[in-house]
């Protein structure tokens, strides 16, 4: 997954202000056999609540869901849309989505690999005492396990359209 420094410190930004909630966002860009491109984030609000809780219950308790905005991250159906139509429209896909972890390293809980979608890939940067620490990517394996996917460093990102974010 390639990321620029600017995006790489985008999301570490948007962790910061998030603090000592999770942050959520997508990667919009273009994947062509295993290389990603990210060419824009969409920084979106961490729309977690009680109602998005009790539509995880089967996955998790109801004890660990209710720990709020501080443990878990949904994006709510009407941005992703919102998302989906603004990457479409300039010929991009969403390849990803990212958030914080508030307290806790950067690597996937067993509620990320319970909702993640394997053709996604899922920076996750770790948050300790209001300021973003480690950044890491993973990418969810056929065995639906997370693996760590390496997280380059990209020169200028082309759309397939040619533009330049």
């Amino acid at each position: 997954m390639h990321l620029s420094e600017a995006q790489r410190q985008a999301i570490r930004a948007h962790a910061e202000r998030a603090y000592p909630q999770e942050c959520c966002g997508l990667l919009l860009g273009w994947r062509q056999a295993a290389e990603k491109q990210t060419c824009d984030l969409w920084p979106a609000q961490n729309a977690w609540d009680g109602e998005t809780a009790r539509s995880f219950e089967g996955l998790r308790s109801s004890q660990a869901l209710a720990a709020g905005k501080e443990r878990h991250f949904s994006i709510a159906p009407r941005e992703m849309v919102q998302a989906q139509k603004s990457a479409r429209e300039r010929q991009l896909d969403i390849i990803g989505v990212y958030h914080s972890h508030p307290e806790h390293p950067a690597v996937p809980s067993e509620f990320d690999r319970a909702i993640a979608w394997p053709e996604y890939s899922y920076p996750i940067v770790a948050v300790r005492d209001g300021r973003a620490r480690e950044l890491n990517g993973w990418v969810l394996a056929e065995d639906g396990t997370f693996v760590p996917e390496a997280i380059t460093a990209a020169g200028v990102a082309a759309a397939p359209d040619g533009s330049l974010s």
